[in-house]
């Protein structure tokens, strides 16, 4: 069985700092690009971050450009997301998934982990 699995949320104040997780099983992730999604209450899912099978490209939503890194270890089956100078706006329900942009339903996923910026 397929499972990714994250962790690192929790509450932070603005200009913080979070580092997300996604641990992988049943699945060799070196095999994929990977993604990070996330979804504020009461919206559509928004595209955070992908970084290519090898680390060598990876790609930002402007709105993180700056204060967020992607980064993963393919010996360690596990993708990263430091989120440094946090902002309210980035609440949301964080995601990672296989596959490059917003999750397709044949992409896996896990089942986020919460990230709430508040003062």
């Amino acid at each position: 069985e397929v499972q990714l699995v994250e962790s690192g949320g929790g509450l932070g104040q603005p200009g913080e700092s979070l580092t997300l997780s996604c641990v992988a099983s049943g699945v060799d992730l070196s095999g994929y690009r990977m993604t990070w999604v996330r979804q504020a209450p009461g919206k559509e899912p928004e595209w955070v971050s992908s970084i290519t099978r090898t680390s060598v490209g990876t790609t930002y939503t402007d709105s993180v450009k700056g204060r967020f890194t992607i980064s993963r270890d393919n010996a360690k089956n596990t993708l990263y997301l430091q989120m440094n100078h946090l902002k309210p706006e980035d609440t949301g329900v964080y995601f990672c998934a296989t596959g490059w942009g917003l999750p397709s339903v044949a992409d896996y996923r896990g089942q986020g982990t919460q990230v709430t910026v508040s003062s």
